[in-house]
């Protein structure tokens, strides 16, 4: 029985290989799609849409347009359904109205932006972050740190507020419907590291009440649209902090190691009311109990991490604790949403 167990284990080792071998293969059709507007045509039609009609909408070669959607149809990000007339369409899915160009809640610009030749090029330098030397990954490939880079390539630095908004459109729609009494009280918030404003707007058009300051490097804030009730301030985070009820905080303490973070939060706490403030953090929290939907995608962000960051890492409960208790923190909450980060309310 054991060497039956060890020759099926090697079995499932020969087909799951291939998953490694070419488990590129999926971002780069899905990239294809986002940049043909796939799922954008079969969204403006009612019923399915013949591979002729497609070709034809997109201006594709049919034979080719045929086997990229014979691979997407396979890996269900579309379908295929009987047109009216009994020949075969294909129709969309809630997968595939995520990778629409112009969908509101599509996470297309986040795909654009870990797809671009810029953010790949890291990953062939992985294992210099890996070795006792540490090097940076990003470095290794592009000569400069991921911001550097950004100040300098408008293009990139694009690519970057793009994703960070279709991200915060669902981050902050999580927190809004989950847990919408952590805005209670705060009359006025800056966002920390708030990119174009999106998280912002959002809040501020959902908490009217709210007095917002979006708050990011300058060469971020320049090109940030103006919106009622929210301030563009461009200045270095690690200087200072505008002053307000309460700092928010998404996606940007994992950019940095436990040392910046502790400086960050210190000038976060500096900033906020000793009685009444808080600071908001929207991060992931690695959970050690097995049975976590997103506990893989959370673990493939630290890696991320890794790859494009100099020192920056995803955080256990442990680690989140210890930079807030140094930080000078007394006490802090950590509650899940419906996403892969959790708010973690932290206090003077």
């Amino acid at each position: 029985m054991e060497g039956e167990a060890k020759s099926r284990e090697e079995a499932q080792a020969r087909v799951d290989i291939w998953k490694y071998i070419f488990g590129f293969v999926d971002m780069a059709v899905i990239k294809c799609a986002i940049e043909l507007g796939i799922a954008d045509v079969l969204e403006s039609h009612e019923g399915p849409v013949t591979l002729s009609d497609l070709s034809s909408t997109l201006g594709c070669s049919h034979s080719a347009l045929h086997r990229i959607m014979r691979f997407l149809v396979h890996r269900q990000i579309f379908k295929e359904n009987p047109t009216s007339q009994g020949s075969m369409g294909y129709v969309q899915t809630s997968l595939s109205r995520l990778l629409m160009r112009h969908g509101e809640n599509s996470m297309a610009p986040l795909l654009l932006l870990e797809s671009s030749p810029v953010m790949l090029a890291p990953w062939h330098s992985l294992s210099t972050r890996v070795l006792a030397t540490g090097a940076s990954a990003f470095e290794a490939a592009h000569g400069e740190d991921i911001w550097s880079y950004a100040a300098a390539n408008p293009a990139h630095s694009k690519l970057i507020n793009d994703a960070m908004a279709c991200d915060a459109k669902v981050a902050v729609a999580a927190i809004i419907e989950g847990c919408p009494e952590v805005l209670d009280g705060v009359g006025s918030l800056v966002d920390v590291g708030g990119g174009d404003g999106t998280a912002l707007r959002t809040l501020v058009k959902a908490c009217p009440w709210i007095k917002g300051i979006n708050f990011d490097l300058p060469h971020v804030v320049s090109v940030a649209p103006d919106c009622i009730a929210v301030e563009h301030v461009g200045v270095d985070m690690f200087d200072t902090v505008p002053n307000a009820d309460a700092a928010f905080l998404m996606w940007v303490l994992h950019d940095w190691a436990d040392d910046e973070c502790i400086h960050i939060l210190r000038k976060c706490r500096e900033a906020i009311p000793k009685d009444k403030g808080k600071v908001i953090i929207v991060e992931a929290v690695i959970e050690e109990e097995e049975g976590d939907r997103l506990k893989h995608v959370r673990l493939m962000l630290d890696m991320v991490m890794m790859a494009h960051t100099n020192k920056g890492k995803e955080r256990t409960l442990k680690e989140w604790a210890h930079v807030l208790r140094e930080a000078g923190f007394s006490r802090h909450t950590v509650k899940r949403i419906q996403t892969v980060q959790s708010i973690i309310e932290a206090y003077p």
